[in-house]
């Protein structure tokens, strides 16, 4: 308990606090008959909070390319779901959830053979002690800058496949991964200056789950001496598979080059589906969607 009550001292406010959701456990302390569903969609949020960010064109770096960027995502989380009502998502953290949520991340990608690249990025979320590590494998179908003929004025066609890690979230382990189709055409503007304006559509799964939590931390210390009264009011959420959370997210931008230096900007929309209105429910209600804004700055060799 000493170790407990440590971690939670030293939490910043936007670290996670699950229990904020409620207990899932009809009639235990601090009971909440939405609190699986709250958790799940939570969990899509989360999740497109952390991936909503693209910025590449499906152009190839080339075998011998390599692209390092620092990028700032700006993500309108939404509003906190009152109780009672149907609509919004609540982010259960450690103080007043925020409109918006700041995502600064390190992203290196390195081409290879045959218009294929890897990519790696490393986000953080602002005042909080989480992080999320991405890795990417993208191949380019077509590429008209390097063909000739009728073919080359056809758009770029690229597909990447990318999946995402959640780390130092505390009692929560939270995996997304997807597939993304996107298209864009670089337009020369002189010299070694170019413009490519892109977009293209993801498809993204989420995989999420709860350690036990105890939803009465005020209980009485002489309580903890007894095997059953201390697992009293304890539980997890129920667990989240991969085949049963599926969101969606459109996006567009634009990628500026000019010699090494690389100037990005993006626009995101995810769509996150429908929840239980409560626990075991078949009605549903819809989630809202999240947008995010993000920008890069890099060097492209």
């Amino acid at each position: 308990m000493t170790l407990l009550s440590g971690a939670a001292a030293h939490a910043d406010k936007n670290d996670l606090r699950l229990v904020s959701l409620g207990n899932p456990n009809a009639g235990g302390a601090n009971a909440s008959a939405t609190a699986n569903s709250d958790f799940q969609a939570f969990a899509r949020s989360m999740a497109a909070s952390l991936m909503s960010a693209n910025l590449m064109p499906p152009e190839s770096l080339g075998h011998a390319g390599f692209n390092v960027n620092a990028e700032l995502s700006v993500v309108n989380l939404p509003k906190a779901r009152a109780e009672g009502e149907d609509s919004g998502v609540t982010i259960p953290m450690e103080e007043a959830q925020p409109g918006t949520m700041l995502v600064p991340a390190l992203h290196v990608r390195k081409g290879l053979p045959f218009s294929t690249e890897l990519g790696g990025r490393v986000a953080w979320i602002e005042r909080s002690r989480m992080i999320a590590a991405t890795g990417e494998v993208k191949v380019a179908l077509h590429e008209g800058g390097i063909i000739e003929g009728f073919l080359k004025y056809l758009p770029d066609l690229g597909v990447r496949g990318h999946i995402t890690k959640l780390m130092g979230a505390q009692d929560l382990s939270l995996t997304a991964m997807g597939f993304d189709v996107g298209i864009g055409k670089r337009l020369p503007l002189g010299g070694m200056v170019t413009l490519t304006p892109y977009g293209g559509l993801d498809f993204s799964v989420v995989s999420a789950q709860s350690a036990t939590l105890d939803f009465q931390p005020d209980r009485a210390p002489s309580t903890t001496l007894d095997p059953v009264a201390a697992l009293q009011n304890t539980g997890s959420y129920g667990r989240l598979h991969f085949h049963e959370n599926m969101t969606q997210r459109i996006y567009g931008g634009a990628r500026f080059v000019g010699g090494v230096l690389q100037l990005g900007a993006e626009i995101s929309f995810t769509r996150l589906g429908n929840v239980p209105v409560t626990d075991g429910s078949e009605q549903t209600r819809g989630l809202p969607t999240v947008v995010t804004f993000n920008t890069s700055l890099g060097l492209d060799f």
